[in-house]
């Protein structure tokens, strides 16, 4: 009975090491800098840019992220914490990540190893713990550490979860999974507890339920716990289905019950109250897909997500996802078939080894539950490697122990005994063990070597943008990220050596299909900087991408960082062509709040134009009526013109929507300006 104890050490030490290699890995990256929606999020969030710990800056700070109107206050308040501690500088925040990466390659180990030993300990059906033979146990233990060590080693160091690390906003995913690892752990734990005949029925329920509950804070994708535990339920547990006398029924009864009201029920409703509004062709209006062309197209995502997983390629792996093609038909294009037949291959795998190989099965299962959220009817973005985060550990759980098995012959749990009475519970022997071996080696080896370099890569924005422009060459994004980073490394000097490289950048991003305003923007914004001639085509690209399709997120922030240039003086810029630019941006149903704040944040500073931006306040007040910002303004363009009464209602708006003081500031300031104008 020693030499388990032995086996854990081992595997506890592998671990030790393995988190010692991840850093290593990672550590160059750390240097880098902001990316995309850091900006948003953090770098101009100055919501969460707290200068102490007062309640009302927390809350300010937990309500500020304009990501999800879920707000994400846990993310929201690491991403304050950060602040607190060391200002803007990108170093700590990534470091930050990096430890809740490593926690939580911590917590897949002790997951699977976990997972691995409730497989290998439940007796076959109909078979008594005694039974089994005295020497199958001890080596099952020593087995599970080693294994669960292999699987929590390859996830740390798949390049697919490098997002979830190094692009730092993607700490709400990252955060979020903490919680849900920790509830799995807590379920399996509280499970194995029951099957020993104690007490576990209370310790699985409050895990999942109170994990659920943190990690949505971070998070929506914390959502999928619940199933996730069911998954592990029916596939490994099967609700003490033909267990030993030990087990209690009725709390067995209890988890029925328990996953009707945390799973079922939830979904029906959540479904009824969806539906309805996502058959409607409204809800998918700035979207460049519809229902049926996502669903198409997803297919095709999450068959490559495997290859991009397993067998990652940097072109793959390429972060701006912008020039996927979007499947319009079975056909259109051909892979759209492919992908989903191999996602049905993928879900009958699952079904047709559930007894036999109750871990691959439930691998399967986590890696398809887990795309259920974002990979079917919400109207998200199509593709992000992040969302791969969790389900990549579903795949390494059906891979790795078949890789790292050893020949023998090894029980699996669950079968019913043959009509001989012997058990048909045996896997086939696992032959070629040293190919499989090698095999796995080789795979641990390509991921780790291109983590560590695209991790150096991360570690300098010039060189991770070139990176990234050379992955995706087709990429609208990409391109763009490139000539904007040849911009900041310029210092809009006329002469620097990176003005050229960013004029061919920008101007290639602007041809691409499907390409946002963002190139113009920068082209234009550029040139103005540095008082060159502001060429007449890129404003007709501008005016005509905005007449041409309802405009998206970064229209609307290309409109606003225009709009800013112009009004602190920086850009002379002309105010037709803005002005078209507007109309042009308005023309569509249905406008969005920030579209319109910024026009009339441009007609009441640029044009001086009060009324045109007081009606455009408005307009943006009635669009977004739970948006403090905009109520804000609109009390501020009030007092400026000395209507009271218009700004007396406008702050009793805001102290309706004070949340436990995060608008006190903002609201004594227009009080005491109100006050001084009686």
């Amino acid at each position: 009975m020693k030499p388990a104890p032995r086996s854990a050490d081992r595997s506890t030490w592998w671990m030790l090491a393995a988190i010692v290699l991840c850093t290593a890995v990672y550590w160059p990256g750390l240097s880098g800098a902001f990316l995309f929606d850091d900006y948003p999020n953090i770098v101009d969030n100055h919501g969460l840019q707290i200068s102490n710990v007062h309640v009302s800056s927390l809350v300010r700070a937990a309500l500020s992220s304009p990501a999800s109107e879920f707000k994400r206050p846990l993310a929201s308040l690491s991403f304050a914490a950060n602040y607190l501690a060391a200002g803007l500088s990108p170093f700590s925040w990534k470091a930050t990540n990096l430890v809740i990466h490593l926690l939580n390659g911590w917590l897949v180990f002790l997951l699977t190893k976990a997972l691995l030993r409730s497989v290998e300990a439940h007796p076959v059906r109909d078979q008594a713990p005694s039974e089994q033979s005295p020497s199958q146990a001890p080596q099952g233990s020593r087995r599970a550490g080693i294994v669960a060590a292999l699987i929590a080693t390859s996830w740390m160091l798949l390049p697919i979860n490098l997002t979830g690390v190094l692009y730092i906003v993607q700490r709400m995913e990252s955060l979020a999974n903490l919680f849900v690892l920790i509830g799995l752990l807590g379920y399996v734990i509280g499970r194995q507890r029951m099957m020993a005949g104690r007490r576990g029925l209370w310790l699985c329920m409050s895990s999942v339920v109170m994990a659920t509950a943190l990690g949505l804070l971070a998070k929506e994708t914390a959502v999928m716990l619940p199933l996730y535990a069911f998954l592990i339920e029916w596939l490994v547990f099967h609700f003490g289905s033909g267990r030993g006398l030990s087990e209690n029924k009725a709390d067995h009864r209890g988890l029925k019950w328990f996953f009707a009201l945390v799973l079922a029920l939830p979904m029906i409703v959540g479904l009824a109250w969806l539906l309805p509004g996502l058959l409607r062709a409204s809800a998918w209006a700035t979207r460049d897909f519809t229902l049926g062309t996502r669903l198409l197209s997803e297919a095709r995502i999450v068959s490559d997500y495997v290859a991009w997983t397993l067998l990652p390629s940097p072109g793959a792996l390429s972060f701006y996802h912008d020039d996927l093609r979007i499947s319009t038909g079975l056909l259109s294009p051909w892979t759209t078939l492919v992908g989903i037949g191999f996602v049905a291959a993928l879900a009958i795998g699952m079904w047709t080894q559930r007894r036999r190989r109750p871990l691959v099965a439930l691998g399967l299962a986590l890696y398809l539950g887990c795309h259920l959220l974002t990979g079917t009817i919400l109207p998200l973005e199509l593709i992000y490697e992040h969302r791969n985060y969790f389900a990549s550990f579903g795949l390494l759980l059906a891979l790795v122990p078949l890789l790292a098995a050893p020949r023998e012959v090894m029980q699996a749990p669950m079968e019913t005994p043959t009509e001989k009475g012997r058990p048909a519970a045996f896997d086939q022997p696992l032959p070629l063990s040293l190919p499989r071996h090698v095999l796995l080696g080789g795979l641990m080896l390509l991921w780790a070597v291109e983590t560590a370099l695209t991790a150096n890569a991360w570690g300098n924005p010039l060189s991770l943008a070139q990176d990234l422009a050379a992955r995706a060459p087709a990429s609208p994004r990409a391109q763009y990220e490139l000539g904007r980073t040849y911009i900041i490394y310029s210092h809009y000097d006329p002469l620097s050596p990176f003005i050229e490289p960013a004029y061919a950048a920008l101007e290639k991003a602007a041809a691409l299909p499907e390409s946002s305003i963002l190139p113009e923007q920068a082209l234009i914004f550029m040139n103005a900087r540095m008082g060159r001639p502001i060429k007449e085509a890129w404003w007709n690209s501008l005016i005509g991408k905005l007449k041409a399709r309802t405009p998206n997120v970064q229209d609307d922030s290309s409109l606003g960082a225009l709009t800013q240039c112009a009004r602190e003086g920086l850009c002379d810029l002309s105010k037709s062509r803005m002005v078209d630019a507007f109309l042009a941006a308005l023309s569509h149903p249905n406008p969005t709040a920030r579209v319109l704040a910024t026009y009339g944040d441009y007609a009441w500073n640029v044009l001086k134009d009060r009324d045109l931006g007081m009606r455009m306040a408005d307009a943006a007040c009635e669009a977004a009526p739970n948006e403090a910002a905009y109520r804000i303004t609109r009390a501020r363009q009030a007092l400026a013109l000395g209507d009271t009464g218009a700004a007396r209602h406008q702050i009793g708006v805001l102290r309706r929507m004070n949340v436990a003081g995060s608008l006190d500031s903002t609201i004594n300031d227009l009080t005491s300006k109100l006050a001084s104008e009686h």
